[in-house]
């Protein structure tokens, strides 16, 4: 029963961690507008949420049947769904990009304050979707125990 909820909730667990970490590569351009050198970053969360989805297993079961545990006793408990993959649920972490220059800056500064507000907003606003879609599942899941 437990595996199928971390099952359920794997995706929005991951990008909930991706969308935390890209809003303070974010932050952190922002901060560093009127930084000489400073060089914007950014990661690629696609590809950061398909690595992550990919390392855990989900959608793929023949990625989850593949994780062995080893045991020292035959009276072990044998593991099952997300016992098995404890391993695999590490936070997700994209690395960091630096972001492709729009316009060269005289002090070498790859921020442009634009883009930079545009992609923060972006961000605040799916991750405050993913929050308002988690919610909602996890109220129809309590409702559905409750009766």
């Amino acid at each position: 029963m437990v595996s199928k909820l971390d099952q359920a909730f794997a995706f929005h667990e991951q990008a909930t961690r991706l969308r935390v970490q890209r809003h303070e590569l974010l932050s952190a351009n922002i901060a560093n507008a009127d930084t000489p050198q400073y060089k914007a970053r950014d990661i690629d969360f696609n590809s950061a949420l398909q690595q992550a989805m990919t390392a855990r297993g989900v959608g793929s079961p023949a990625n989850a049947a593949a994780t062995v545990l080893a045991t020292t006793s035959a009276r072990h408990l044998t593991a099952q769904g997300s016992a098995a993959g404890q391993a695999a649920t590490q936070p997700a972490h994209a690395e960091a990009l630096y972001r492709t220059v729009q316009q060269a800056s005289i002090d070498g500064n790859t921020v442009d304050m634009d883009v930079e507000r545009m992609q923060f907003m972006n961000n605040t606003m799916h991750y405050e979707a993913n929050l308002t879609f988690l919610s909602s599942r996890i109220k129809s899941l309590m409702s559905a125990i409750q009766g």
